[in-house]
């Protein structure tokens, strides 16, 4: 199902990052995030709520864009 907020993701296997490119553009990475998290995301129906409710907040996070 296509998000508002999240245009892709992807997922770095070698430094465990997450990174989130959003339909404005922006673009953030997000730090040792467990592939399971990022599978999750990836599955899940709602992508912009599941980034608040498990990623936002518990990740350190660089802002690339």
């Amino acid at each position: 199902m296509p998000s508002s907020v999240v245009f892709t993701i992807s997922y770095d296997t070698a430094t465990a990052t997450l990174r989130i490119i959003f339909v404005s553009g922006m673009i953030y990475d997000y730090k040792n995030v467990p592939e399971a998290v990022y599978q999750a995301m990836k599955t899940s129906g709602a992508k912009g709520i599941y980034l608040n409710q498990h990623i936002k907040g518990k990740y350190q996070f660089e802002k690339i864009k």
